[in-house]
């Protein structure tokens, strides 16, 4: 069994879990103040188990899904097998909190402020996927199609805006900060990526409808 769907599994087991018991959600979350205040930074980790609701957790894992074993096995290809597993589990554990390390120290005083979920570390995956296939097709709300390379860069100038402009109670920092880690943390595992990644830049092939 990947680790990706084993992530998926525990991840699944522990935000439902929460569902039905929301004291253990309370203790888990994200939450700035507390961790300051209280220096509960297990919150930092812990909160990327946990979700808002089922929309949330099925979209988090669904991307994860997707592009989780193709990284993984990525990583197995370039790091062997054990390396390759251990480096992808860093990739996704670590993602999660330096995706919650810039709001902690945004939001440090802000009492209000609580966020959680997958999203950042989901971030990561999804970025170093296009690390390793810019060109490859995303598709967005599944039928829209995008190249890898392009929808980062949206995703990036969006989660910048949206982090500065938009009041909607979605942690667009901790999006942002996950996906930069996520290309962070690949290059530094092995900068001969980015050779890869530049040579696959020079072969674009554009998306089309599937239909």
């Amino acid at each position: 069994m990947s680790l990706t769907l084993i992530i998926i599994i525990v991840t699944s087991l522990i935000s439902y879990q929460a569902f039905q018991n929301r004291g253990m959600s309370s203790k888990l979350h994200h939450s700035p103040y507390i961790e300051s205040h209280k220096k509960e930074f297990y919150r930092m980790l812990t909160a990327g188990f946990i979700h808002g609701g089922w929309g949330h957790l099925m979209v988090n894992m669904f991307v994860l899904y997707f592009f989780g074993e193709s990284v993984e096995n990525r990583f197995m290809s370039i790091f062997g097998e054990t390396m390759g597993r251990i480096n992808f589990m860093l990739l996704y554990l670590l993602a999660i909190v330096a995706a919650n390390i810039f709001t902690y120290f945004k939001h440090k005083d802000n009492h209000l402020f609580a966020s959680l979920g997958a999203s950042g570390a989901v971030s990561a995956v999804l970025f170093a996927h296009v690390l390793f296939d810019p060109w490859g097709c995303l598709y967005l709300y599944a039928i829209i199609p995008i190249n890898g390379i392009i929808g980062a860069v949206l995703y990036v100038v969006y989660s910048t805006w949206a982090s500065k402009n938009r009041k909607d109670h979605v942690d667009h920092d901790a999006h942002l900060w996950g996906a930069i880690f996520g290309v962070v943390f690949t290059l530094v595992l092995s900068p001969k990526i980015f050779s890869y990644f530049i040579a696959k830049m020079a072969e674009p092939v554009w998306c089309s409808f599937p239909f």
